[in-house]
């Protein structure tokens, strides 16, 4: 039996990175970027006014309240360059937005100026300052935001809504993205069933680790090139295995069949498949099962136990990291945080809980053993906003310890729940 972080350690050491392509921002949202994203432009492309108002040449000085200034125009958002500001006796009323005229140095709002008098149309042409005005006063210098050649995404990066609204803004319209890694999912096991239509008889259950296995997979950045449910025959599994390595998966992931009763085969197949297998169970809880393997051709397969809590933990501790380094992402790291409650487990295992962060009555940030840890409990999965790692070095573990707090998946955030 293998320790928990050195079957992590191991599995990195076949991780590869995958190749480079081409997205379009416009469809990247979730996607990992390969290279950094620098700036051709400037953000913002030109000077403009933050405020609806006055633009005006101060010469460096403030303005006093009481100087009068000739308004020559009106400068609106999308106009082009206009007239240049070189003295101290004209202003141009500006839009938010608007260009400002060359010279100008501060804009006056227009809340702060008493307006002397109007044409025809009802424009100012004089005005009066109501305020004392700095030099620099409600402007957007170019490039403020972003300079020309600055980099504004890192490699590893992943791509949110904020990352689309940047680029939008600098005129990107491709990025240089990791290519999704291609993976597997077979559940195996004759008493499941797939369509929720279908009456189950006295010895049947429902399958609810493919939907589960396969969103996370999802959600963690995967491609999913085969989705299947199998049997407990080895023939159909080593069928279903041979039609994934000719998709192309480079993870092949199957669930049940791994412990070692008479019927789990999973191990047995794998080897006769050519397989190399480089561990077959883990000193945790729940998980223990868990087995890793590899193909000649490169293909990693891993084994996670049947039950669904056990999946769920060999899917989020070993196989998302795997994804991870593939995707070219630096190495996860956990938040730590205070246990609420203590706990007992054996020393020498690591126990992976579904937990609570929850934000008491006292701003204090604390984890939460939650109730129904057994591994055939699902329900309890929906109610954890995080998993708990202890790692039981000494028993047991204290009210107040820190422990390592991990998000659902390794590109999902954390939700904290607030008492």
């Amino acid at each position: 039996m293998i320790d928990f972080d050195a079957a992590r350690a191991q599995i990195l050491t076949l991780a590869r990175t995958t190749s480079l392509e081409t997205c379009s921002a416009r469809d990247a949202l979730g996607r990992v970027l390969a290279e950094p994203v620098v700036s051709a432009e400037n953000l913002p492309p030109f000077d403009n006014s933050a405020m609806d108002g006055f633009a005006v040449f101060s010469g460096g000085v403030a303005l006093d309240v009481g100087r009068e200034f000739t308004v020559r125009g009106a400068l609106m958002a999308g106009d082009g360059r206009s007239e240049a500001l070189r003295d101290g006796a004209h202003a141009f009323e500006i839009m938010t937005g608007a260009r400002l005229p060359d010279g100008a140095d501060a804009v006056v709002p227009v809340e702060q100026v008493a307006v002397l008098e109007r044409d025809a149309a009802g424009h100012a042409t004089r005005i009066r300052l109501e305020a004392t005005i700095e030099t620099g006063r409600h402007l957007r210098r170019a490039g403020e935001d972003v300079a020309q050649g600055a980099e504004v995404m890192a490699a590893g990066s992943v791509i949110g809504p904020a990352h689309l609204a940047l680029l939008a803004a600098l005129g990107i319209a491709q990025i240089s993205v990791r290519r999704r890694p291609r993976v597997a999912l077979v559940c195996t096991g004759r008493e499941l069933v797939d369509d929720a239509k279908t009456r189950l008889d006295g010895s049947q259950i429902r399958n609810s680790n493919g939907p589960l296995l396969a969103a996370r997979l999802r959600e963690a950045g995967a491609e999913l090139v085969l989705q299947a449910t199998v049997s407990d025959e080895p023939e159909a599994f080593a069928a279903v295995l041979a039609q994934a390595r000719e998709r192309g998966a480079e993870v092949f992931i199957s669930t049940g069949a791994v412990s070692m009763g008479r019927h789990d085969f999973v191990p047995d197949t794998l080897t006769q498949a050519g397989a190399q297998l480089h561990f077959h169970k883990v000193r945790m809880r729940p998980g223990k099962p868990l087995l890793f393997a590899s193909l000649p051709e490169g293909m990693v397969c891993f084994g996670l136990p049947g039950n669904p809590a056990s999946s769920a933990v060999g899917l989020r501790f070993f196989v998302e990291p795997l994804l991870r380094a593939m995707l070219g992402m630096a190495a996860e790291r956990p938040l730590r945080v205070r246990l609420d409650e203590g706990a007992a487990p054996a020393s020498g295992w690591r126990y992976l809980y579904k937990g609570g962060l929850v934000l008491d009555a006292n701003g204090q940030l604390c984890a939460r053993v939650l109730s129904g840890q057994e591994s055939f409990r699902i329900r309890p999965l929906l109610e954890a906003n995080v998993w708990l790692e202890l790692a039981a070095d000494r028993t047991p573990v204290r009210a107040g310890d820190l422990i390592d707090v991990w998000p659902p998946g390794h590109l999902a955030g954390v939700k904290i729940e607030v008492q």
